[in-house]
């Protein structure tokens, strides 16, 4: 499906997005070095934490709000709030006010607000698009998202380390005209909203309470349990994309020479090479995610998961030895490996593994891997107090390598499950 014959909203919320990831990306990198320079790698840890755990309560409504209230609604509230979080944020860290306390409140509502625009944004593409047609739409916003890693935290390198006041105003004001544009240029894409009397009768958090519920699938189906225990092990590393490594280093490099070429040098400072490292991120996995999707299809799921969880720790370990800029860009070469190896398959396997009238319930169930992850991974920033950065990396190394093994276990019950149907 071309671009051109897209509804209205979908153009709309194509270019909006685009801008809006953009200027995000500029300077969500960097705020795990702000937050642990504030008010230390202890304190850091512990915030980023609470801030996930009100992301993941918010997620969980988010769903909800866009059928009760709709797509379109929860679209623009989300991305106004968005916007006037993060210039609330700018002045917490401004030249005339320093208040980092204001700034997490800030980031905090910002994720709030974020986590109610997700589901509603991809409701809306579900109401609009044909099914034969939803895949290549999410792909077009999914390769959107990646060119905005790509250049976000390039731009962010130039501008936001030198300038986190002014790229802070930028991005809530293109927040506030993504906000503006949702609100006179689209249309409500939501069927009818019924309730019955139970739901009317119901308390505000009965949605959250209904969900949690419904994750007990978990505790009955083992192999799927394993597949959940594995997957937060592995999204506890990935996640430390921006927790524990803009840190890390920040830290290590303080001024550090990446090209020369006769009397002329590019040297970066350690924010800058992060920049330059989640860029190269950014860029391969919007290069090579058919590619290498299509290479796995020809291998067994089994060696694939346990071979992605052995290479993302051998990526820590890398990490976690060197200092060198080179070694940096060689060690996330390797990291977007075992990112890529798994990111066709998840689905597809969870699909395979969901009886058919309960589908619904364990993909809501599987993305607890990245909801639990994202939330414990800032403990890896304290941890690198306490332990110190080796030690630490080494940590996340082992927990990758016992992912895989989680995962051989768990192709083994689910083969011996099969095996039991076939022969009953």
């Amino acid at each position: 499906m071309r671009i051109k014959d897209w509804d209205t909203n979908l153009k709309i919320r194509l270019f909006g997005e685009a801008l809006m990831n953009i200027t995000y990306w500029m300077f969500f990198p960097f705020l795990t070095i702000y937050f642990a320079t504030e008010f230390g790698k202890e304190k850091a840890g512990l915030i980023l934490i609470i801030s996930q755990v009100f992301s993941v309560l918010a997620n969980l409504m988010g769903g909800y709000f866009a059928d009760r209230f709709g797509r379109k609604t929860m679209m623009v509230l989300a991305s106004f709030g968005q916007g006037i979080s993060f210039i609330l944020f700018a002045f917490s860290n401004s030249p005339w006010l320093q208040l980092p306390l204001l700034g997490f409140i800030c980031f905090t509502f910002a994720g709030v607000f974020g986590a109610f625009y997700w589901p509603a944004s991809q409701a809306m593409v579900a109401d609009v698009v044909e099914e034969k047609h939803r895949s290549s739409v999410f792909a077009v916003f999914y390769t959107s998202i990646n060119i905005a890693v790509v250049i976000g935290p390039i731009l962010g390198a130039i501008f936001y380390v030198d300038h986190p006041f002014e790229v802070l105003v930028l991005s809530g004001i293109v927040c506030i005209i993504l906000s503006l544009l949702l609100a006179k240029q689209t249309r409500e894409t939501a069927p009818a909203y019924k309730s019955d009397e139970n739901e009317q009768a119901a308390k505000w958090y009965s949605s959250i309470v209904k969900q949690v519920r419904d994750y007990q699938i978990i505790f009955r189906d083992k192999t799927f349990l394993l597949y959940i225990i594995a997957g937060v092990l592995v999204a506890l590393t990935f996640m430390q994309l921006d927790m524990i490594l803009p840190v890390y280093i920040t830290d290590i490099i303080y001024q550090q020479e990446l090209l020369s070429i006769g009397n002329w040098s590019l040297t970066l400072n350690g924010e800058q090479a992060f920049g330059v490292i989640l860029s190269e991120n950014g860029f391969l996995v919007a290069l090579f995610t058919i590619i290498i999707t299509k290479l796995m299809t020809k291998y067994k799921e089994r060696n694939v998961f346990i071979l992605s969880s052995i290479v993302y720790g051998i990526s820590m370990l890398v990490f976690g030895f060197t200092e060198s800029i080179w070694l940096f860009i060689f060690a996330m070469a390797i990291f977007t490996l075992a990112e890529l190896m798994t990111a066709g398959m998840q689905q597809t396997f969870v699909s395979k593994l969901a009886p058919e009238h309960m589908r619904g319930q364990y993909f809501a169930a599987a993305s607890l891997r990245y909801t639990i992850g994202r939330t414990i991974a800032p403990i890896a920033i304290p941890m690198s107090l306490w332990f110190g950065y080796q030690v630490t990396f080494i940590i996340l190394g082992a927990f990758a390598f016992f992912s895989g093994f989680l995962y051989n276990v768990m192709f083994q019950k689910a083969e011996a499950k099969v095996k039991q149907v076939e022969v009953s």
